[in-house]
């Protein structure tokens, strides 16, 4: 079974409008359709990791944005929460540290990239530096203009060391967050996730797109794409996702490497 999917890539600068991508689309696929392909995305996945780590020469680098209430916890349990995790981290950036602070703004995230034959999974990341940073002012506006270039510079530095990168942006509407947030608050099982800051945070709605698609725009490279998955339907973001992933994986083709001894040396019969 396959599906037509409709993320779009960006993987060249240039001048964007979030407002003309769709946030809700499911196209002409079943919900038990997605879920029968997601299972299959996430098997061919699997195999495809236990390559990635025999062959320790590549590495993947999984970057996720959102607005809040966008579903990024929940895309990286769904999609890649099935992944062996001693090839598999994920990583989250919350507000810096005093430590943090102290070092250029790439100092945190760079401990955390992929080693050879690993996986890495970014919630939120070095993006952070020119989105709630910018939309709060929390830096000249000169230092932030330099930080796109530094981070595609970053990115490519990555890259030229065997790190795949794919970056992934969950698209939503400010409606649709509202309505997300008014189920946190309603619901009990979902009341801890509530933060009265998300309240202050979507007053900026506005700016943070205007953000969005500033960074976009100017950190879309060939080396590592982003995409802007529409992520109102959940289970469909989900077999997206995974595609993208699979895909990517298969990209990259991994192999076993060649054994360094004879195995027709050995015996296991004979062993005591």
């Amino acid at each position: 079974m396959t599906v037509e999917y409709h993320p779009i890539k960006l993987d060249a600068p240039s001048s964007m409008s979030l407002r003309a991508f769709a946030t809700k689309y499911s196209g002409e696929l079943s919900k038990d359709d997605a879920k029968k392909l997601l299972k299959k995305n996430q098997e061919k996945m699997r195999k495809l990791q236990v390559r990635l780590h025999a062959e320790q020469k590549q590495s993947l680098l999984v970057v996720f944005q959102a607005m809040d209430t966008g579903g990024k916890d929940s895309t990286i349990e769904k999609v890649v929460g099935h992944l062996n995790p001693q090839g598999c981290a994920v990583h989250g950036f919350k507000k810096p540290t005093d430590e943090e602070l102290a070092h250029d703004f790439l100092w945190r995230v760079h401990p955390h990239t992929p080693a050879a034959g690993q996986i890495s999974i970014f919630n939120r990341s070095h993006y952070e530096d020119v989105l709630i940073v910018k939309v709060h002012q929390w830096a000249a506006d000169r230092v932030i203009d330099q930080r796109y270039e530094q981070i595609n510079q970053f990115e490519n530095l990555l890259h030229s060391a065997g790190t795949r990168i794919v970056k992934i942006m969950l698209h939503i509407s400010s409606e649709y967050q509202r309505e997300r947030l008014i189920r946190r608050l309603e619901k009990p099982s979902k009341q801890w996730k509530f933060n009265p800051a998300d309240l202050v945070e979507r007053e900026h709605w506005d700016a943070y797109t205007s953000a969005y698609e500033t960074m976009l725009s100017r950190c879309s490279t060939s080396m590592a794409p982003w995409y802007i998955v529409p992520a109102e339907t959940r289970w469909y973001r989900n077999v997206i996702v995974s595609q993208i992933l699979r895909d990517t994986l298969e990209e990259m083709d991994p192999q076993f490497p060649d054994a360094n001894f004879d195995p027709d040396d050995y015996k296991i019969d004979s062993l005591s």
